[in-house]
């Protein structure tokens, strides 16, 4: 008599074992991506180099460097401009490689959602 229902070999709770272990495992790539991740400082500069901002991982500001000869007390308007640029600068950069580095741990979810017969 044939069996009815059910999976037949047991195989669904075998692939549902390796879909948690596959999950766990991103799980902690994911943790340490982000770890390395915030240890890294992203730079950058706006009027030729007149301001520089470093900033981390973490969107913190750690530096930043003013060429004393843009230092002109009469346009303020003009320093805080390139301040504010280099400092957006430095997030988008920021942003752009935490996307690249999210998406390359993303690539290994082949096998979560595409194994499915329905």
């Amino acid at each position: 008599m044939a069996k009815r229902g059910g999976f037949p070999g047991g195989g669904m709770p075998g692939n549902m074992n390796n879909l948690m272990k596959q999950a766990q495992r991103m799980q902690r790539q994911m943790e340490e991506k982000q770890a390395e991740f915030e240890t890294k400082e992203f730079e950058a500069t706006a009027g030729g180099g007149a301001v520089t901002i470093r900033i981390s991982g973490k969107k913190e500001v750690v530096a930043v460097k003013i060429n004393p000869e843009v230092v002109d007390p009469e346009d303020v308007e003009m320093l805080e401009d390139l301040i504010m640029a280099a400092t957006n600068e430095a997030l988008r950069t920021l942003e752009e490689e935490s996307a690249q580095n999210m998406s390359s741990l993303a690539g290994g979810l082949g096998g979560l959602g595409g194994g499915f017969p329905f």
